[in-house]
């Protein structure tokens, strides 16, 4: 990989897998997307961003797990190494600002980094100046990394491949060149959220790194497939099953969470059966126009009657 005039293109060829994996997220997301208003409440995204957090930060040696994790969130104080809790206090510093970068922006990268490794690196938000490597992997020299991370960005603002495997090419590239001294994998996992998210914002949501976590061997053997072969293709295919495997667990979840609401609902009229739909929204955590909907859904399969007028009337559960 190295700077020319032409726009360098990542060494991957289109399967049929490929293909039929990049329709199948899609589909998944498209049913994800029904069901927003659930998925994305408030205390599930809350639950999302500490599986994120806690998978991102385990691939690379630190346990501190979910719960210390939602305390340092919190900001309460927890018992771990100082490296563990900078750690996740930069995870955390650099996820909160995911909505907000630019997946094309090397600057916006860097400030990422920065982000991410301020309180571990002198060179945070830097580029390397030194040799580095990772298992049997030599990076390239660090005279070459500024040049081709601008050859990465080059080729991913003028790509028209589809954004998952935009994604997937990103961060195998990334890792190859290894830009970093230290940061990298969870710079790579961050950096393909961030392309995600651009394409359905939904992602900010789906804590992929938690399955990549579940799947860590796999995943370092998907990327020393890679470097063998001199085809991105292991990596890709990996990295597609993860992403489709997190998006149909965030469906799951949505689905329960949609059920446990529609339960909460029943009990809080067979509880108050004058009761009014904006309490009931605070208590829930969700938005007037998403319990509005789940009431007309309850009412619909008739598990919720309305009797009366519409401003004193009461509602009778039943079943």
């Amino acid at each position: 990989m190295g700077s020319n005039k032409s726009i360098y293109k990542p060494p991957y060829s289109l399967t049929s897998n490929m293909v039929n994996l990049v329709s199948d997220i899609s589909d998944a997301v498209t049913r994800l997307e029904y069901s927003e208003k659930a998925f994305a409440s408030p205390r599930l995204r809350k639950k999302n961003r500490v599986k994120t957090l806690s998978g991102t930060l385990e691939i690379e040696g630190n346990h501190l797990g979910e719960e210390k994790i939602t305390a340092i969130l919190e900001g309460k104080r927890v018992l771990g190494t100082v490296t563990e809790v900078a750690e996740v206090k930069g995870a955390i510093r650099a996820y909160a600002e995911l909505e907000s970068y630019n997946p094309e922006s090397m600057d916006d990268l860097l400030q990422a980094h920065r982000l991410l490794m301020n309180d571990l690196l002198t060179q945070a938000g830097k580029f390397r100046t030194i040799q580095v490597g990772v298992g049997q992997h030599v990076a390239p020299p660090a005279d070459r990394v500024h040049g081709l991370m601008s050859d990465l960005f080059q080729w991913l603002q003028a790509s028209e491949e589809h954004p998952l495997i935009n994604s997937c090419l990103f961060h195998y590239e990334f890792e190859f060149i290894h830009p970093f001294v230290d940061g990298n994998g969870r710079m790579g996992r961050l950096w393909q959220t961030v392309i995600l998210y651009q394409w359905r914002n939904l992602f900010s949501l789906i804590p992929t790194e938690s399955i990549v976590r579940d799947q860590q061997e796999a995943y370092y053997q998907a990327l020393e497939r890679s470097g063998v072969q001199g085809s991105c293709n292991p990596f890709i295919e990996f990295m597609l099953n993860a992403i489709l495997l997190a998006v149909q667990s965030s469906v799951k979840s949505s689905v329960k969470g949609a059920v446990k609401t529609d339960e909460r609902i029943l009990d809080y009229f067979k509880q108050n059966p004058t009761g009014t739909v904006k309490p009931l929204a605070e208590e829930l955590g969700l938005s007037l126009r998403a319990v509005e909907k789940h009431i007309a859904a309850l009412k619909a399969e008739g598990a919720l009657i309305r009797t009366g007028s519409p401003r004193k009337g009461t509602w009778e559960v039943t079943r």
